[in-house]
């Protein structure tokens, strides 16, 4: 179940070449995107309106491109204006093309109805550019439902038993109760855990002597991003009342856009303020979470193996599951308007004439 009137995150500037095309599908939707030469993104559906042929597969000419099948000419308004074997270009003879907004390094895509594209319901992912801040990009394939990410992401109690040498820390964090907070598009998670080790993976960039206090502080909102402020501070220095001073800050910035049903692009990063000048710790960081989150897979993709071998099976729901049930209701409302939507509109069509004589 999808949600289609939202923003996905079709994947980071860079990999959209200024010729040629970035094939990635989308929510079952195979997608073309591609730039102007005035360098602007423009995503077509992949598939020729004549036959089917995978656009990423063509020509492009200028602001246009070619099929390489039979030859059809699209514009980047996804209008065919050029037919080589024949001079009358049907009307029909179109591409569906999507709405696209390059903001802070994420191409974000529109998968719904155009005209309710709203910039406004972007997040706020400024540290991924802002000079404040230094981050690795990141990208990950699973070969899983989106939603079971989803569950990993929501309840962080599974890190010190998935990632005791990297992001895990003490196991007194997953005995911590976290805050939930409904959204109207989500959820929001505060942790805090006091006077406990600080994990490995910041010990390496920023050495504390001592125990710190520690948070995890995130929104996570439909279709799948989530925004943290996490980071640590020396026990007892007033991190909870909003004094930082000596702390290792973090600004997670995290995507999971469907593939398919059973198939997920995760894009991440994770922006420090501390040691901007050091290349050397930004790596270091970005590789202690790459290592967590090929822990994460290995764990979620050997879950969805045992989930496919009975598909009657029923999870237990604990308490820790608040955050995530919060969210799949959350998608189920949004989906289901969506639906209910979409066969009104259905509903309201004038019928056509053939559709009387039948």
């Amino acid at each position: 179940m999808f949600v289609k009137n939202c923003w996905y995150v079709a994947g980071w500037d860079k990999e959209i070449p200024k010729d040629g095309f970035l094939a990635r599908t989308i929510i079952n939707v195979p997608l073309a995107l591609w730039r102007t030469t005035e360098g602007k993104a423009v995503a077509f559906e992949d598939r020729c309106c004549h036959r089917g042929a995978p656009l990423s597969a063509g020509r492009r000419e200028g602001d246009c491109v070619r099929c390489l099948y039979h030859g059809l000419k699209f514009d980047s308004a996804g209008t065919c204006v050029e037919i080589p074997a024949q001079g009358r270009i049907p009307p029909q003879a179109r591409v569906r093309t999507f709405p696209v907004v390059e903001k802070h390094r994420w191409v974000w895509i529109w998968m719904g109805e155009a005209d309710r594209a709203d910039p406004a319901l972007i997040p706020d992912t400024h540290w991924l550019d802002d000079p404040a801040w230094r981050s690795l990009d990141g990208y990950i394939h699973y070969d899983v439902d989106y939603l079971l990410i989803a569950d990993n992401l929501l309840d962080f109690s599974h890190l010190p038993y998935v990632h005791p040498t990297t992001l895990g820390g003490s196991e007194d964090y997953a005995r911590v109760t976290p805050t939930v907070d409904k959204l109207e598009r989500g959820v929001r998670v505060t942790r805090w855990t006091l006077d406990t080790e600080p994990p490995a993976f910041a010990q390496q960039v920023k050495h504390y002597q001592g125990k710190v206090d520690r948070w995890n502080i995130y929104d996570f909102l439909v279709p799948g991003i989530l925004l943290m402020d996490s980071g640590m501070a020396p026990a007892g220095s007033g991190a909870p009342d909003g004094r930082r001073e000596n702390a290792a800050e973090f600004r997670g910035c995290q995507a999971l856009t469907p593939e398919t049903d059973r198939s997920t692009h995760y894009f991440f990063a994770h922006p420090h303020n501390f040691a901007i000048d050091q290349p050397e710790v930004t790596a270091s960081i970005h590789q202690s979470v790459v290592t967590a989150f090929d822990e994460d897979r290995a764990m979620i993709m050997a879950q969805q193996r045992q989930l496919a071998l009975d598909p009657d099976f029923r999870m237990v729901p604990l308490g820790i599951d608040a955050a995530l049930s919060q969210f799949r209701w959350t998608v189920k409302r949004m989906a289901e308007e969506e639906q209910k939507r979409t066969q009104e509109q259905k509903q309201a069509q004038p019928e056509t004439p053939r559709a009387r004589a039948a």
